[in-house]
């Protein structure tokens, strides 16, 4: 017999509301992932045994074990989801949570829809946390109306378990044995190709024209894009104070909009590096159109590898590729590229401080299927690590979380207006249901705080600002 949390009401649902087209399920391509199976459940009339377990919720294709796990799910959502509201629809009952108020910190209620599609959705949403529930949301085991909101829900009841999980952390901590893994170029660059030689055609059907695959930030939230990408290379290169007579070093290139974008406007000269193929020869051929050979230098280097002294020194979201364990060298490499009065400018994406021991040694989402090998620093973990290995000290740090979110929005927006172009680049359905899960999990995540990203300058000890 399946528990039903008490708190929760349920209704009967029309057969109309619960069809899956056969279409939708079919469209899964990739033979990696399990293929999702229909599965459309009825009330008998007649009230006998089999309607009884029916409307308990019990389907066709369920296990002993998928009741278990909905139970339990059950269960937490009644017991701390306090705001906003959730209603599950799973063969035929249907779940509502949640009072429909605004939460204690008074943010607006937040209501989403789920359609259970697949009851193996339970397990792995109870026992593969973050990853679990991005996996069944590629093998189309559920759908939502609103996959940001009701991620953002899902994420409050779980940021309840924070200092219970950070207690177990702290007590079964392995991060001493971890650290003992030692660096390894060939490793780095593997998992950077992982991501970024998905294919630029990839990339650019959901990013701006300027192609940076970095938060934008908006001056005004009506902003187009592509304007608010550029105002933030033009705060990043007022914070370093460009000027045409410096020497910059970037690290992590992109699509080297920011080479381009500092040469262009500022007059100096870059050195960028990356280890990503299809970067390398996209940012090469920008600089070869833009006529700036002769200003922008691009590497195929990895990091440690550079070598030179220069006045000042950018890096845009690259410190996430790098592991926890080599932010000492990062930082330590950084200041042997400055001359003692240079000063470093970095957008980086941030963790909450009190997360990022758990965090850096859990295997969630974002790292078994997007990100292999990375790792959100915290900002204390950043500045303790520079203040180890040098004497870069902070001199400034801006907040903009909510930027991120806008601009995660707006790429879900575009990816999914392009989505019916990714077969014709060789991906599947599974894929596009992956990076739709993707960019609106990291949508959710800014929104609520749990991450956000800074814009931060650091100085070696000789450096002074102009007057």
């Amino acid at each position: 017999m399946v528990l039903l949390p008490s708190a929760a009401r349920t209704e009967t649902i029309d057969k109309e509301q619960r069809d899956v087209s056969a279409s939708q399920l079919n469209r899964l391509t990739d033979d990696r992932i399990p293929q999702a199976r229909r599965s459309i459940c009825t009330v008998a009339p007649d009230g006998g045994n089999d309607a009884a377990r029916r409307l308990e919720g019990e389907r066709p294709d369920e296990t002993v074990a998928d009741r278990a796990a909905r139970a339990i799910v059950l269960w937490l959502l009644e017991k701390f989801l306090d705001s906003g509201g959730i209603t599950i629809e799973d063969g035929a009952r249907r779940y509502v949570f949640g009072s429909g108020n605004p939460d204690g910190l008074g943010r607006t209620p937040l209501d989403a829809r789920i359609v259970v599609r697949h009851p193996g959705l339970w397990r792995k949403a109870l026992t593969g946390g973050s990853a679990g529930l991005g996996e069944a949301y590629m093998n189309a085991w559920w759908d939502s109306d609103d996959l940001p909101g009701a991620l953002r829900l899902l994420s409050r009841i779980v940021r309840r378990s924070d200092p219970a999980r950070n207690r177990i952390d702290r007590i079964t901590r392995s991060d001493r044995v971890l650290r003992l893994r030692s660096s390894d170029s060939v490793r780095d660059r593997r998992n950077i190709r992982a991501h970024y030689d998905l294919g630029n055609d990839f990339f650019e059907l959901f990013l701006d024209e300027t192609m940076m695959y970095s938060s934008a930030i908006f001056p005004c939230w009506d902003t187009p894009l592509a304007q608010a990408s550029t105002h933030k290379l033009d705060l990043l290169c007022r914070r370093l104070d460009l000027t045409p007579r410096d020497r910059v070093v970037e690290i992590g290139t992109g699509w080297g909009g920011f080479a381009v974008h500092a040469a262009k406007n500022y007059g100096c000269r870059v050195t960028t590096t990356t280890i990503s193929d299809k970067q390398y020869e996209y940012a090469r051929e920008r600089v070869r159109r833009a006529g700036l050979a002769n200003r922008v230098t691009v590497l195929q280097d990895d990091y440690r590898e550079l070598s030179g002294r220069y006045d000042k020194l950018a890096s845009i979201e690259m410190i996430e590729a790098v592991d926890w364990r080599d932010y000492e060298t990062f930082f330590s490499t950084c200041r042997r590229l400055l001359h003692p009065n240079g000063i470093l400018g970095m957008q980086a994406i941030v963790i909450e401080p009190q997360r990022f021991q758990r965090a850096k040694t859990t295997q969630d989402f974002i790292k078994q299927f997007i990100f292999p090998g990375g790792c959100l620093p915290s900002t204390d973990a950043m500045l303790n690590a520079a203040t180890r290995s040098g004497d870069l000290s902070l001199t400034s740090l801006d907040d903009y979380g909510v930027h991120y979110a806008e601009t995660l929005r707006r790429w879900r927006a575009a990816f999914n207006d392009h989505r019916d172009r990714l077969p014709a680049l060789g991906f599947g359905e599974a894929f596009a249901r992956m990076w739709d899960f993707y960019l609106a999990y990291c949508e959710a995540a800014f929104n609520e705080r749990s991450v956000s990203v800074v814009q931060l300058t650091m100085a070696g000890p000789g450096w002074l600002p102009r007057s």
